[in-house]
This record gives structure tokens, C-alpha cells and sequence, in this order.
């Protein structure tokens, strides 16, 4: 119940942010803004794109059923969205599926589209876990990790100087999407967002058991494109990468 009612959010409300939320079927995004910058139209424009976007996929989907089941690479027809293009692209360097990437690349859609419509100076989109951040502040981010004790207890501190990124975490105990190992939390940190989500994925499907936790890292340390990583499974973490370890009350 946690996980669903994403009680993780409000670590994100305590800062100086405006912060709303706009959902769409199975997109729930949770958007901060810099309050200077926040209008009162911003709600209503980002749904109203938002259901535009996730119609045009899901439509494309309907005519195409191997792109939404492919768990290995797969290419996108030429008539797909660009976004579905991208989205293949990505795949081909994880060595999954597409659908692994969706949720940051709607993140990084919306994130687009709030800068092509307002003046922002910051803008952070958080997709079930999976974020497109650009903040001029340093972050810490906190890992939510299910019924692991170290859940919300652990994560790591992004200096303002690194953003823009994506900062994606998977996982094969908590939520609804697939994961074909038994990670609490993968977290994944690249500067491009598609990219952290379908890493995040993969090397979540890597864990099994605690034993795979300092394998799979050490695997992660020698992808150039990854530039930090978290993982957790039980009492159990290993991190490696450009960003400190932070540990929260």
C-alpha cells in the first residue's frame, strides 16, 4: 500500500518547489517546478499533453503487440512516434526491451514540453520512481525500496553542477512492472533518462539474492554511460560511481 499511495513523494514537498501532480492511465507524474515560474494553466497544459501523448503510443501499440511484449531489442516501424523511435534505440544498447524506457521517456516528453511553454528555471519529473531532473540546487535522493530496512534510509547526493540527468530506480519486489529478478531497488543515474530506465531494469533482473549485489555493481562500474548506481536487496546495498552515499533518518 505504501508503494501505491507513493508516500516517497514527500520528501520531494519540503522544498522550495511548486509541485503538482497530473495523471493519465497509467502515468502518474509528479512535476516541480521553481515557484517563479509555476502558472496556473501549467496543470491543465500538461494533462491536455500528456493524454494527447499516451493516446498516440498506445495507439501504435495496438497495431505493433511485439513492441510492448519484446523483452529483448526491438525495432520500432518507420511510422511509429518519435518517442517510440527513441525508445528502440535505447533498448539495443541495455540488450531488453523498450517498454523498459517508457516511463523515463514520458518524463523527459512532459519535462520538454513544460520548457517549450514556460519560462522554468528548474523542472523535475517523477514517473513511479523514475525521474528527469534539471535543478540549479543540489538533490539527495532518496531510495524507496519496499520491505527492505534500509527502504528511504539510504540514497545519494547530486551536486547542482550535474544536472540535467536521469535518475531511475527499478525493482522485483516493489510495483507493478516487470522485473525478472528479486532487487528491492536498482537505481540508476545517466544523463540520459531513457537510458537510466532501461539500465535500471536490466541490472535489476541481474539480483536475485544478496550474493549478486557487489557482482552487478562491478559490472555497473565498467558502463561508461552510467555515471552512479545503488543497489539494495534485504539489509544489504552496494554503490558505486560519481555521487557520495547519503544515509536519512
Amino acid at each position: 500500500m505504501e508503494y501505491k499511495e507513493r508516500t516517497y513523494r514527500t520528501r520531494f514537498a519540503g522544498d522550495a518547489r511548486r509541485w503538482f501532480c497530473v495523471k493519465f492511465l497509467e502515468s502518474d507524474l509528479w512535476i516541480g517546478v521553481d515557484s517563479g515560474s509555476y502558472s496556473a494553466s501549467m496543470e491543465a497544459d500538461v494533462y491536455a499533453m500528456l493524454v494527447e501523448l499516451r493516446r498516440a503510443m498506445d495507439a501504435y501499440l495496438l497495431m505493433d503487440p511485439g513492441y510492448k511484449a519484446a523483452l529483448t531489442p526491438y525495432d520500432a516501424g518507420l511510422e511509429a512516434l518519435s518517442i517510440l523511435q527513441e525508445m528502440s534505440r535505447v533498448s539495443h544498447k541495455t540488450g531488453i526491451g523498450p517498454m523498459s524506457a517508457v516511463a523515463g521517456a514520458v518524463a523527459l516528453r512532459v519535462a520538454d514540453f513544460i520548457k517549450s511553454r514556460y519560462a522554468v528555471k528548474e523542472v523535475i519529473v517523477e514517473n513511479g520512481g523514475d525521474i528527469y531532473a534539471e535543478a540549479t540546487s543540489d538533490m539527495d535522493i532518496s531510495v524507496f525500496a519496499g520491505q527492505s530496512p534500509l527502504s528511504e534510509r539510504v540514497g545519494l547526493h547530486i551536486p547542482a553542477s550535474a544536472f540535467p540527468l536521469g535518475i531511475c530506480t527499478s525493482s522485483g519486489t516493489v510495483g507493478p512492472s516487470l522485473s525478472l529478478g528479486r532487487a528491492d531497488a536498482m537505481l540508476i543515474i545517466c544523463k540520459d533518462v531513457l537510458l537510466a530506465d532501461s539500465y535500471a531494469t536490466a541490472f535489476a533482473n541481474r539480483i536475485q539474492t544478496v550474493n549478486d549485489l557487489q557482482p552487478v555493481i562491478d559490472r555497473i562500474s565498467n558502463t561508461p554511460a552510467i555515471q552512479g548506481a545503488l543497489a539494495v536487496k534485504d539489509d544489504r546495498l552496494a554503490v558505486c560511481g560519481l555521487y557520495e552515499l547519503r544515509l536519512f533518518k
